[in-house]
C-alpha cells in the first residue's frame, strides 16, 4: 500500500501533465494554424507564445514536481479560460465533451493545489527509499 501512496502520485501528475506537453510542442510546427485558430475564436494570436510555455513549462513543472501547488493553479485556471473561449458551444456535442473534458482536468489539478505533489516530488526533496 506505501508503494502505490508514493508512487501514485507522480504517475498520476504524468498522466494529468502529458496532455498538456503533447499539446504545447504540437503546436510549434502547426504555428501558423493555430495562431489563425485563436484568431477567429476572437483570441489574439500574440499570445500563442505565453500559451505554448503555459503548456509546456507547467506540465514539466507538475511532472518533476516542483513549485506544483503553483503550476497546478495556474494550469487549472488555463483548463477554465481554455473551456470558455474554445469549448462553450453546447449545441455541438464535441465542443461540449471537450468543455467537460477541461472542467474535469482542472479538478484534477485542484486535488493537486489541495494535497501537493507527493513523495516523490522536487518539492519534497526527492526522497530516497525509506
Amino acid at each position: 500500500m506505501k508503494l502505490i501512496e508514493n508512487y501514485g502520485n507522480l504517475v498520476g501528475r504524468i498522466l494529468i501533465s502529458i496532455i498538456f506537453l503533447m499539446a504545447g510542442a504540437s503546436k510549434i510546427p502547426g504555428y501558423e494554424a493555430t495562431q489563425g485558430y485563436m484568431e477567429a475564436m476572437g483570441v489574439p494570436g500574440a499570445l500563442l507564445p505565453i500559451v505554448i510555455a503555459t503548456e509546456i513549462v507547467g506540465a514539466l513543472a507538475i511532472i518533476l514536481g516542483y513549485k506544483t501547488r503553483l503550476a497546478a493553479f495556474l494550469l487549472a485556471g488555463f483548463s477554465l479560460v481554455s473551456a470558455l473561449f474554445f469549448h462553450l458551444d453546447f449545441a455541438d456535442q464535441t465542443q461540449s465533451i471537450l468543455f467537460m473534458k477541461n472542467v474535469a482536468i482542472a479538478g484534477g489539478f485542484l486535488f493537486l493545489v489541495a494535497n501537493g505533489a507527493g513523495y516523490v516530488s522536487v518539492d519534497n526533496g526527492m526522497p530516497e527509499k525509506q
